[in-house]
């Protein structure tokens, strides 16, 4: 018996083996770049043959500490903006599941999920034809009497975190719902047959038990979501700058993109990515801290 399980375990550890493979390759081999933060980089040149700039680069970030706060502003916001509208892909997913006529929902969970994998450059296209000054959505609001701002959404900057944020959310609401329903299809039906019989009401078995019951799933992905919070991606901020929103649509990572590929200073570039990986651990621990001291389980 003991040789069976060896055998099983040995077949199971050389299934996962290609993925932690790739974990390590792109997220734990990198880590040895870090070391270009002490040096200044040229490109072409060995590590060992670059002069050593000690903390240099480091004395930069709190030199230019004035526009890194404004892009850690952006990146917070839009970050915890998501975070707040987390629940969402799970009250979709609820929704999706009462639909009990089969094909209404598969065209329903089709719809919603395919923007996901829609090119962001693609999304720009046709959020350009619908809000720009001359598209549909544009004229359609200033005949309502509703200013957009003479340049329009696209150039609102009081807006940018709320579009930007509402595009995210038509992106990924499908996608992330996909996960509640594979949860929610795990629920016993003898708890909704035993509520039923108990007189429940619909809106009574969502709350006392399908709700309770997916709230696992969320709390895992809410406290992966607060260890990326200075992760908010790159190509949605790359595509949709310009100049008149960059006080509030240039992100960390964004930032990191100008610093090291635009001016060519990847030592600092290095720095930041640095900060935010710091940062980033640094809260995942905390949340995790207080979800042991609320729900007595952690996610590490």
């Amino acid at each position: 018996m003991t040789r069976i399980k060896r055998r099983k375990g040995i077949k199971l550890f050389f299934y996962a083996l290609p993925f932690v493979l790739l974990i390590v390759a792109f997220n734990y081999i990198p880590l040895f770049g870090w070391g270009y933060a002490f040096v200044d980089y040229k490109i072409g040149r060995n590590l060992a043959d670059m002069d050593f700039a000690a903390w240099k680069h480091f004395n930069k970030l709190i030199v230019e500490w004035k526009t890194v706060s404004r892009v850690l502003r952006n990146t917070f916001a839009m970050s915890l903006l998501s975070l707040a509208t987390s629940p969402l892909p799970m009250f979709f997913a609820i929704m999706l599941n009462e639909i009990k006529i089969k094909k209404l929902k598969s065209i329903a969970q089709t719809v919603t999920t395919l923007p996901n994998f829609i090119s962001w450059i693609v999304v720009f296209g046709i959020t350009f034809s619908l809000f720009s000054l001359q598209g549909g959505v544009t004229r359609m609001f200033t005949g309502m009497g509703i200013d957009l701002g003479p340049a329009g959404i696209l150039g609102n900057n009081e807006a940018t975190w709320y579009f930007q944020i509402a595009l995210q959310i038509w992106k990924s609401l499908g996608w992330g719902a996909i996960i509640y329903l594979a949860s929610i299809s795990g629920i016993d039906e003898a708890l909704y047959e035993a509520a039923e019989i108990d007189g429940a009401n619909k809106i009574q078995s969502i709350r006392y038990i399908t709700i309770p019951s997916i709230l696992p799933t969320y709390f895992v992905l809410l406290l992966l979501g607060i260890g990326n919070i200075l992760s908010n991606g790159f190509e949605q901020f790359f595509v949709f700058y310009n100049s008149l929103v960059s006080d509030r649509i240039e992100v960390l990572d964004y930032y990191v993109y100008k610093v090291g590929m635009v001016a060519g200073d990847y030592s600092y570039s290095i720095v930041i990515g640095m900060l935010k990986s710091l940062v980033s651990v640094t809260l995942l621990f905390i949340a995790n801290q207080v979800s042991k001291r609320i729900r007595g389980e952690g996610f590490i």
